[in-house]
């Protein structure tokens, strides 16, 4: 099986090594996979698979998110192939970052409410609206980071604020039946990725992806949990489901 390193893999590597002290992780004492950085015991890696996708997706990440052993952007990168992840600088933003959101080929979309749109910025519900050119590759720019940090991101990135904002309603968040945090727009960043593919058409995948977080989920409960003698079925039932789910998909 290929499991070679993604983007996400890279830029944890590449944080890790300019990093003056190790980060601080709840469960820091915990023996854990270098790629999924769950427990060694609840390791998901093997049960990774790549999908077909015609969609690019962009993580910008704040600092330290890449370090976190709880994002779940990093299960973006795991499924979709063309995935790209870069550390967010206020000062200074990377030149390949912002060479990828200019490429004619891709229609750039930053995935945020669009309460916080600029006057002139577009905000759009769908993927191909009318007025911007469906014939490119869907380009999905997602802030990682808590909500606060992604604020932050938005708002000090002069470069985001010409592109259009994908919004989703609270509508389509609780059809999707998503977990919701305090406000209707605050999901994890894969939840947000589960609801892009499903936007853009790919519900197969949108399906796949939202299985591995769940998968993803319950293998860090486990990692916290200090129980002996764990019952693992309903890790093995959701590994199994993701499986069938990604066949399914290149079936079609």
């Amino acid at each position: 099986m290929n499991l070679e390193q993604h983007a996400i893999h890279k830029l944890y590597q590449y944080r890790k090594a300019i990093s003056t002290r190790p980060y601080g992780a709840r469960g820091k004492k915990l023996i854990r996979c270098e790629q999924c950085l769950l427990a060694q015991q609840y390791c998901t890696c093997q049960s990774r698979r790549q999908l077909v996708s015609d969609n690019t997706f962009l993580l910008i990440m704040y600092d330290d998110e890449v370090l976190k052993p709880s994002n779940s952007g990093r299960l973006i990168a795991d499924l979709i192939p063309d995935t790209h992840a870069y550390i967010w600088s206020r000062t200074q933003a990377n030149r390949k970052m912002l060479a990828l959101i200019q490429d004619p080929r891709y229609q750039p979309f930053v995935i945020f409410p669009g309460e916080y749109a600029y006057p002139e910025q577009t905000v759009v519900s769908e993927v191909k609206p009318t007025g911007l050119d469906s014939a490119k590759k869907p380009l999905f720019i997602m802030l990682d980071g808590s909500w606060r940090e992604a604020i932050k991101m938005f708002r000090k990135s002069p470069y985001l604020h010409d592109l259009p904002l994908l919004s989703f309603t609270p509508e389509t968040v609780a059809k999707y039946g998503l977990r919701k945090g305090s406000r209707e727009f605050q999901l994890g960043t894969a939840e947000v990725a589960v609801l892009a593919l499903e936007a853009s058409g790919e519900k197969g995948n949108a399906e796949a992806l939202s299985i591995w977080f769940e998968l993803f989920i319950a293998s860090s409960m486990f990692s916290r949990s200090r129980q002996s003698n764990k019952d693992i079925s309903s890790l093995n039932r959701l590994s199994e489901a993701f499986k069938q789910q990604v066949r399914a998909t290149s079936e079609v």
